[in-house]
């Protein structure tokens, strides 16, 4: 059970978060090239503001994020980092997603780790797509 721990100057932490969203009014355009395109984006994204992708899946009409970050960035800042940039360039790419007046709801489902482990929350997150 490997736990990957984050070290600043000043602090040892392990913060791993899990997040759900969806796109408004809950619509499944999530699928295909959009589907792909969001997964590169968050990858960017994450890269460059130094948070670790636990799990990803992207489902038709929600997405799954379980996020291994610093103790200096809140879930609030990271949503709104997170869903403002992919909003952002989604509807830049893809012309049929600007019919919505937004891409993602206001809201977003977040838990810690908690009594979960990250392996059951890793698993559960990558056997979504396997389930009927």
């Amino acid at each position: 059970m490997s736990q990957d721990y984050r070290t600043t100057k000043t602090t040892v932490s392990l913060l791993n978060y899990h997040f759900v969203f969806c796109p408004r009014y809950r619509r499944k355009v999530l699928i295909h090239e959009v589907e792909t395109h969001l997964q590169q984006l968050v990858q960017e994204i994450c890269l460059e503001h130094d948070w670790n992708i636990v799990a990803m899946e992207v489902m038709p009409d929600h997405v799954h994020l379980f996020l291994n970050v610093l103790p200096t960035d809140s879930p609030t800042e990271i949503m709104a980092k997170v869903k403002g940039i992919t909003s952002r360039r989604l509807r830049q790419h893809f012309e049929h997603l600007n019919h919505m007046p937004s891409l993602w709801t206001r809201s977003f489902f977040v838990s810690t780790e908690g009594n979960v482990s990250s392996e059951t929350i890793q698993r559960y997150i990558e056997n979504q797509k396997k389930r009927g």
